[in-house]
């Protein structure tokens, strides 16, 4: 909350320090792509873990509103996605082999991403209309699991995004990639227990927008 108090801050700044031939606008964006992500469930004892891995890939479709201060061609802005998007899930039997009955179960877990945060800059390539684009995001990780002896919490992560885009009039379109840091989170559980699970998640998106 505090990194979005930030961001309102510093975009009521860039308003009141507008010069007369700067602009500032808003508008909403349509956004299509695909996520890809990673992930490993790593259980067990500190003495005796195994790990599992998965990788999930899966297209996407959302939508997005920004506001953004635009000088001599450079912008500055922000941008919220309400996004609520899967990036892994999985279900399995374990039977325990060592009279642990703690370890036996049915277990399944899955993870999505919620409400994404982004503050990003355009870059004019001369006078063309085509532009690079650099942005910093924020995005959290929802987790939903059931499992024998443990829970796993949420996490917010960050991610940059380079790309580039044409604009034409009121409207854009642009190309990029998101890498999101790589996270890991432990198990709530037993003391000895060392039940984790870690993820790399990346996303390529088109997004046209419309401002006024």
């Amino acid at each position: 909350m505090k990194n979005y108090l930030r961001i309102i801050l510093s975009s009521l700044l860039l308003i009141w320090a507008t010069p007369s031939n700067a602009e500032f606008n808003f508008g909403v964006g349509l956004i299509v792509g695909q996520v890809e992500s990673d992930g490993t469930e790593t259980e067990g004892t500190a003495a005796d873990t195994s790990d599992r891995t998965k990788s999930f890939e899966e297209a996407f479709v959302g939508a997005d509103i920004f506001a953004e201060y635009v000088y001599n061609g450079y912008t500055l802005g922000v941008t919220y996605i309400p996004i609520e998007k899967d990036v892994g899930s999985g279900t399995r039997t374990d039977v325990s082999g060592d009279g642990n009955e703690n370890d036996a179960g049915d277990r399944s877990a899955s993870a999505e991403l919620e409400d994404m945060y982004s503050i990003y800059t355009n870059i004019p390539f001369g006078g063309s209309g085509f532009y690079g684009l650099l942005a910093y995001n924020e995005v959290d990780v929802i987790t939903s699991e059931t499992l024998p002896t443990s829970t796993y919490g949420n996490i917010s992560i960050d991610g940059y995004t380079v790309g580039v885009g044409y604009k034409s009039g009121n409207m854009k379109f642009e190309i990029s990639h998101t890498d999101f840091d790589d996270f890991s989170i432990s198990a709530s559980t037993d003391a000895d227990s060392s039940n984790s699970v870690a993820g790399d998640i990346d996303a390529t998106t088109l997004r046209m927008t419309y401002g006024f």
